[in-house]
């Protein structure tokens, strides 16, 4: 299978290893050092063990008409870096080319093929204008919820924490042949890739942990099980799950899980720094938009209250603003 990874990180890295050694054409769409690295080394992925497997039978491009036409296209950056992604990404689609969303939290396709009252609603804070809906045609998307925690360590250098799901699944629940072939070909590089049938209610079970877990941790600094075992804290996170479940609910999504139980695998994860706190960190934008924000609109367009969840959006929104002005002020004292 040709398959192009759109974001050559962590997730991606992870993938595109893992799938080039199973035999795949993998080709990375990277940027900078990371596509110098790759081209001149490959890529390297280190496991928990501390053993390395490196793919050299891999291409790297930052041109995506070098690349061509693919089987699957896999879009493993963030949310909002997709937007600039979309003047290129035309000439990655064939006539049957899939493209797996592998993005976290609410994604621009969540009301495609929803049926019922809701279907076809675009979301402004994931989608705005429905720009990337323009581009990738319905049809196209499969849903994939990530599960593994992996780390970029340097350029063309991924490690690999814990963690080998994901999860798969077309947004109208069928099980159709492509979807059957894209588990096999995830399968046999070594992931877990069930099928789903109900995609969404699979992505608010990790979304329930991201919208709040995620911005606690960016303003506190604090680790999940920091989190988990403060009372305040604990209390603000299921207060602000409670909020995501009510907006879940009434979508139709059915929790299999308690609360209380999505809080204790959060917190039996350990001192684990999540990405949006790793984000603040190294002074990146945040992924407020997919992670929070679409939950707040979700909320607006159900008529269900999210209090907890727009304070804490607006702090976040405040302390991104705030070190992403302080960088662009110091960075033409260093280029002096």
């Amino acid at each position: 299978m040709k398959i192009a990874i759109l974001g050559a990180g962590a997730i991606g890295g992870y993938l595109g290893v893992r799938l080039a050694h199973a035999g795949q054409a993998v080709t990375f769409i990277a940027r900078n050092r990371n596509l110098e690295s790759i081209r001149t080394n490959g890529f390297c992925l280190i496991g928990p063990d501390g053993s390395r497997e490196v793919a050299t039978n891999v291409q790297a491009t930052d041109n995506m008409a070098e690349a061509g036409p693919q089987d699957a296209v896999f879009l493993t950056v963030k949310a909002q870096q997709i937007g600039n992604l979309l003047p290129q990404l035309r000439a990655l689609l064939g006539p049957e080319t899939m493209v797996v969303s592998m993005v976290n939290g609410v994604p621009w396709w969540y009301f495609q093929k929803l049926f019922g009252a809701y279907e076809g609603t675009q979301l402004e804070s994931v989608d705005p204008g429905g720009q990337i809906s323009h581009v990738i045609d319905r049809d196209r998307v499969i849903g994939s919820i990530v599960y593994p925690a992996c780390e970029l360590m340097e350029p063309g250098v991924v490690r690999l924490i814990e963690g080998n799901r994901f999860t798969v699944g077309e947004l109208d629940g069928v099980r159709s042949p492509r979807l059957e072939r894209l588990s096999q070909v995830l399968m046999g590089a070594g992931f877990k890739a069930p099928v789903s049938r109900d995609i969404r209610s699979e992505l608010w079970v990790k979304l329930w942990g991201n919208l709040s877990l995620n911005p606690i941790s960016a303003l506190t600094h604090a680790t999940l099980e920091d989190i988990c075992r403060y009372a305040p804290t604990r209390a603000l996170v299921a207060n602000m799950m409670s909020e995501g479940q009510a907006v879940a609910e009434k979508l139709g999504v059915v929790f299999r899980i308690s609360l209380d139980q999505r809080i204790a695998g959060a917190e039996a994860v350990g001192a684990h720094k999540t990405s949006m706190l790793l984000d603040v960190e190294q002074g990146r934008a945040l992924e407020l938009q997919a992670l929070v924000q679409a939950v707040i609109e979700l909320g607006r367009i159900t008529a269900t209250p999210t209090p907890a969840l727009e304070v804490v959006h607006a702090l976040c929104g405040l302390l991104e603003q705030t070190y992403l002005s302080q960088k662009a002020a110091i960075r033409p004292v260093l280029l002096n």
